[in-house]
């Protein structure tokens, strides 16, 4: 390696380290620790400052002018979904459905769907009281039925779209969506049967978690006589953009240019249309026909794009971390020793994801980061189609691995469960990593087929 080659390697670490720095030690806002890497990264590695200036604005424009409509639709969404009540109807419905003996593969699958559109932290708080509800009726540990809806919360979160992250993630590395779909599925269903209802069996028998005392008293009175929207309308809601997506894909991959067909569906399975579509009638169908008026729709709308703007706004950092990692040269330079390397493309996607989420916890920053440094590798190798959705999901699983104490999700598991730090690390930790790991070695197999 020449010495000018080595000197821009040393750069790319520093900044990957001056990030992971920021952000964990100095405290700084992942936005603006981003930011300034990128610009300590331009400078170290020799671009000009006018070139530095145009990557900044090409990198959080090309991004954010596909991420954030899709954020904010997806937001406002989730947002009425939300208020509505849709998530305890989702939970209620399938409980009811499976049994009481069954409700660990109920709250799983509830998980699994209403965290599609919904943030896992604003679910957990939904349907927590469930939980509470059935520990007591049962007397089982909370893990019992709690590690099953955290499961299947935490599968989609990172896995399927439109969650930010791998949403995020898609744009940043040019994946087709309907492929992050397809094998966010086929990896994130058996990932979230093994840490949920499997896992959490044993650990319930481990540890006995109950309704915290300080969770007790200063619970409000629940009013469980509201009436809720239908479980069809629900799941009809939340499934439909995720089939209008998988629809354009699959056209895509049958159908010939030019085919009206195809056509129809490359437009309505567009995420901007298909989103659109299902945000107006969850204004109509959960807001104004139950009463909502159209000032209540529009005060829940704006509310919801308050947390997806900072995400909004990290991606784009994200975005341009990767932009001048290809505009100074060095992402032609990693792209070239990857071609040297026998190291598959999703394992590097996993191993660096992985590194970071443990580094500073977020699973936000883990995905994006990683997306950025794997885009000059990705372009220098030339992958495309399908293999693109892998190496999406191979990140979205190491950004999983191992939530500890830097990590928001793991204090909100230890508060609302009662549990120790320890006990914490043992069912809510033990639960990510299986997730991690069962998700990535569906990933890596199917690397082989793909």
């Amino acid at each position: 390696m020449e010495a000018t080659d080595t000197w821009l390697m040393i750069s790319a670490l520093a900044s990957i380290l001056l990030v992971l720095f920021l952000v964990m030690k100095s405290k700084w806002q992942a936005f603006i620790a981003l930011i300034f890497t990128s610009f300590v990264l331009g400078l170290l590695s020799g671009m000009p400052v006018s070139d530095i200036i145009q990557s900044v604005e090409t990198g959080m424009g090309d991004t954010l002018g596909f991420v954030a409509i899709v954020i904010g639709l997806g937001a406002m969404f989730g947002r009425m979904l939300e208020i509505s009540g849709g998530a305890e109807r989702l939970a209620q419905t399938l409980i009811d459905k499976f049994g009481e003996k069954r409700a660990q593969w109920a709250l799983a699958l509830t998980g699994f769907i209403i965290s599609i559109p919904v943030f896992l932290d604003v679910a957990l708080v939904i349907l927590i009281p469930i939980i509470y509800s059935l520990g007591k009726k049962t007397k089982k540990s909370l893990l019992y039925y709690g590690i099953p809806l955290l499961a299947g919360l935490a599968v989609t979160h990172s896995f399927i779209p439109p969650t930010p992250g791998p949403i995020s993630v898609a744009k940043i590395v040019g994946a087709d969506l309907g492929w992050v779909i397809l094998f966010g599925f086929l990896a994130g269903i058996p990932a979230m049967i093994v840490a949920g209802p499997v896992f959490g069996k044993y650990i319930a028998g481990k540890i006995h978690s109950v309704e915290p005392e300080y969770i007790r008293a200063n619970q409000e009175e629940r009013n469980d006589d509201k009436e809720l929207p239908s479980f069809g309308l629900i799941t009809f809601l939340i499934l439909l953009p995720l089939v209008m997506i998988l629809g354009k894909t699959l056209s895509e991959a049958m159908l010939p240019e030019g085919d009206t067909v195809r056509e129809v569906l490359a437009f309505i399975g567009h995420p901007f249309v298909a989103l659109l579509l299902v945000t107006i009638l969850s204004f109509f169908t959960l807001g104004r026909l139950r009463g909502y008026t159209r000032e209540d729709v529009q005060s829940i709308a704006t509310k919801a794009l308050e947390p997806a703007g900072i995400i909004i706004l990290i991606t784009g950092a994200g975005g341009v971390f990767g932009q001048v990692l290809v505009d100074s040269g060095i992402g032609e330079l990693m792209g070239n020793l990857m071609k040297d390397s026998s190291l598959p493309p999703v394992l590097l996607a996993f191993v660096i994801s992985t590194f970071v989420r443990v580094a500073q916890g977020s699973a936000t920053v883990a995905m994006i980061t990683t997306a950025g440094l794997m885009t000059p590798i990705i372009q220098e190798l030339s992958i495309t189609g399908p293999a693109l959705g892998l190496i999406v999901i191979a990140i979205s699983c190491g950004a999983t691995i191992l939530s500890h104490v830097n990590d928001s999700g793991f204090w909100m598991v230890n508060r609302f469960f009662g549990l120790s730090e320890r006990d914490t690390l043992r069912s809510w930790t033990a639960m990510e990593t299986i997730i991690a790991l069962v998700g990535f070695a569906v990933v890596f197999a199917l690397s082989f087929v793909v």
